[in-house]
């Protein structure tokens, strides 16, 4: 099948024509058809698999007839991350330029003001991030009671990042009477329930098994101490014919850490994280797209969506939290029928982590050696990394107590032989004689050797507390009369 079997328009057939495209993927083969028609769609499918053009292209042809209202846009498209939405709308814009529809993006980290103007002049096509819409949206600076198709892309990453309750709210403020486009890479039970609450008769599609890696991906693992995963990685790069590669981090800062350390090993490397300004995020993807950068070292706000023409590498220098993570990243490459390669750094106490990545693909990992680099099993009922790091974190500070230098500084210090131990002490009862008007606390605690011993301090007697119960009971305000009730009254003189 091609794209003219499709049912597209002639105008959306020759832009699809100029990207390059010729037979659509399966999931646009089975979508475009049923969004064309008007139905619900609940798509699941592996990341690289084409499902932008899947809604994008029946979409466009959907908003050709009609014009949109000033802040009124005529669709939403939620996306997750910044630069997946950023992506959507190059899309749209590449697919849609010989239609006059007009796009909005509306994200985190840009002016408002620019966004503001956009929506002013109309929208045909709005795609957001949930935070930033919701701003927009309480600002009184948009309305949503116009959108006629709803998208919610990648919606488990949606609800790993906890943008659901966003979700849910902002689905509230739309019409009932509306298309809804659902798709997400997994579906666990959470995103099924959001799933039948959004969804009104909806037509499934489901070209893998959920939470499938891409088949064109070769994958292996790697299982070494953790002194030693840099040295990997950067034979992993020499050795390996890398054109270029992501390189995924659990952690924003250890992203910041590997990626100066590569640098000074004389290797061409950026960074991306979340913590980055977003005009420094979206200049390093693009330099980064444009070959101008060789190594991306990332945190997986770059492991969902986004498409790098030719990809060659993918590196998990962490083992994933969560095991969806997993296909997410290594889906980065073999992506539009190339070969992938992905490799995954592994310590002894990633077993569990591993395993569960394991279980969810429905297969093993095969193993990878690497010559003059030692190496380790896996350790199947270790905990997770965040836990055992900072147990490395605790035992590294008593080795360093532990440790021979400061021992002898320990060595040097005064030694108090002969003071017993605050704990015994504070318990052992007091040898002084008991005070038959007064308890005394006594300090038992003897100096250096020698030294003469204090006298003990005692506490100052308490009063004994007054008894109030043979006094009489005091009615009202009793003897004491206010003085303000014992002047005589005034009365005014009569006229």
């Amino acid at each position: 099948m091609n794209f003219n079997e499709l049912g597209l328009s002639p105008e959306l057939l020759q832009a699809i024509t100029d990207t390059g495209y010729t037979t659509p993927t399966p999931i646009q083969e089975q979508a475009i058809p049923v969004v064309t028609q008007g139905r619900d769609v609940l798509g699941c499918a592996q990341t690289g698999t084409g499902k932008t053009a899947s809604f994008a292209l029946p979409m466009i042809d959907k908003l050709a007839a009609g014009r949109a209202r000033a802040r009124m846009p005529r669709s939403l498209i939620l996306e997750p991350t910044r630069e997946l939405a950023t992506q959507v709308e190059a899309s749209f814009e590449r697919y849609g330029k010989h239609h006059r529809l007009s796009t909005a993006l509306l994200i985190g980290g840009e002016s408002f003001g620019d966004q503001e103007r956009k929506l002013d002049r109309g929208v045909d096509v709005l795609i957001a991030t949930p935070g930033r819409l919701l701003d927009l949206f309480e600002r009184g600076k948009i309305l949503l009671s116009d959108v006629r198709i709803l998208v919610i892309d990648e919606a488990d990453r949606m609800l790993d990042m906890g943008f659901i309750p966003d979700v849910e709210r902002i689905v509230g403020f739309l019409p009932r009477t509306r298309q809804t486009l659902f798709f997400s890479a997994t579906m666990p039970p959470e995103i099924r329930r959001l799933a039948d609450a959004f969804l009104k008769d909806p037509v499934g599609i489901s070209v893998a098994p959920p939470a499938s890696p891409a088949a064109l991906v070769e994958q292996s693992l790697i299982v070494v101490a953790p002194e030693d995963k840099r040295d990997t990685l950067r034979h992993l790069i020499a050795s390996e014919d890398v054109k270029n590669a992501l390189i995924f981090c659990n952690r924003k800062r250890d992203v910041d850490i590997l990626q100066r350390s590569l640098s000074r090993h004389g290797l061409d490397a950026a960074a991306l994280h979340g913590d980055m300004p977003q005009p420094k995020r979206t200049e390093t993807l693009e330099r980064f797209k444009n070959n101008e950068i060789r190594l991306l070292v990332a945190s997986d706000v770059a492991a969902r969506g986004l498409d790098i023409q030719g990809l060659s590498h993918v590196f998990c220098f962490d083992v994933p939290y969560h095991a969806e993570d997993y296909v997410h990243r290594i889906g980065r490459t073999g992506r539009a029928g190339r070969q992938g390669r992905s490799f995954m750094l592994a310590s002894p106490e990633d077993g569990k982590n591993v395993a569960a990545i394991e279980r969810l693909i429905g297969r093993a990992i095969p193993p990878f050696a690497i010559d003059g680099i030692a190496a380790a099993a896996l350790d199947a009922e270790a905990s997770d990394g965040r836990r055992s790091r900072r147990g490395e974190h605790r035992g590294a500070e008593r080795r360093h107590e532990r440790s021979p230098r400061n021992a002898e500084q320990r060595d040097r210090r005064p030694r108090r032989d002969n003071r017993p131990p605050r704990q015994e002490a504070r318990h052992e009862p007091s040898q002084q004689p008991h005070n038959e008007t007064h308890d005394a606390e006594v300090l038992t605690f003897p100096g250096p050797a020698g030294a003469p011993v204090a006298e003990p301090r005692r506490r100052p007697p308490r009063e004994p507390a007054p008894d109030h119960r043979s006094e009489p009971r005091v009615v009202g305000f009793g003897d004491d009369l206010p003085a303000f009730l014992r002047r005589a009254p005034r009365v005014a003189a009569e006229a």
